[in-house]
């Protein structure tokens, strides 16, 4: 995934703002709330129509949202509650994104196409990160596919910047659903021998 190769990129970065953000003494698990608050602000901004700081304060959020690993990885308190935490509230904070632009389309009189649209990109996107989590439940390595969180989220941004939701949410719900396809054929290609 396009997230793999820049997340090895910035992964140093990310650990050396984790350390500076430790010393404001909040928990990992304050980061992980903070950014789904950042989200609700997106979802606000995008439905009461202004696309372009919408796009602008998605980045900021998604920028926020890798902040709490590298928090909790700079202090020591990586915990498995904290990892499902920050997972579920991920999936929380991209739905609500989708949801303040369900609003935007809705006052905007879209079609209903559109919304149908909208509707199969958050299929996707959900079943993106499920498939995930019960390929790892089951002990198979499911990082792939071409379209993970980070990915939505730049995509999604930079068609908000430049005012463009609705072929946003075309692309999203193809990739997202191609990406789910991926995963399942990666998963009963590892588990069809009983390898896994």
């Amino acid at each position: 995934m396009l997230s793999t190769l820049v997340g090895n990129l910035v992964r140093g970065q990310l650990q050396r703002i984790g350390h500076y953000l430790a010393m404001t003494r909040l928990s990992p698990n304050a980061f992980t709330l903070i950014g789904l608050l950042l989200n609700v602000v997106v979802a606000v901004i995008i439905a009461s129509g202004n696309l372009v700081i919408g796009g602008i304060m998605a980045l900021v959020a998604g920028a926020f949202d890798m902040l709490d690993g590298a928090v909790a990885r700079s202090t020591g308190q990586v915990t498995r509650f904290g990892g499902f935490f920050d997972s579920t509230l991920d999936r929380y904070s991209e739905s609500i994104v989708y949801f303040g632009l369900l609003i935007y389309l809705m006052n905007a009189g879209a079609s209903t196409t559109s919304v149908a649209v909208l509707l199969a990109a958050v299929i996707g996107s959900l079943m993106v990160s499920y498939t995930r989590a019960r390929a790892e439940a089951a002990n198979v390595d499911a990082e792939v596919g071409i379209f993970a969180r980070p990915e939505r989220v730049i995509l999604l941004a930079i068609l908000l910047i430049f005012e463009q939701p609705v072929i946003a949410l075309w692309i999203l719900a193809i990739v997202t659903n191609f990406t789910t396809l991926q995963r399942i054929f990666h998963v009963w290609r590892q588990t069809r021998n009983g390898s896994e």
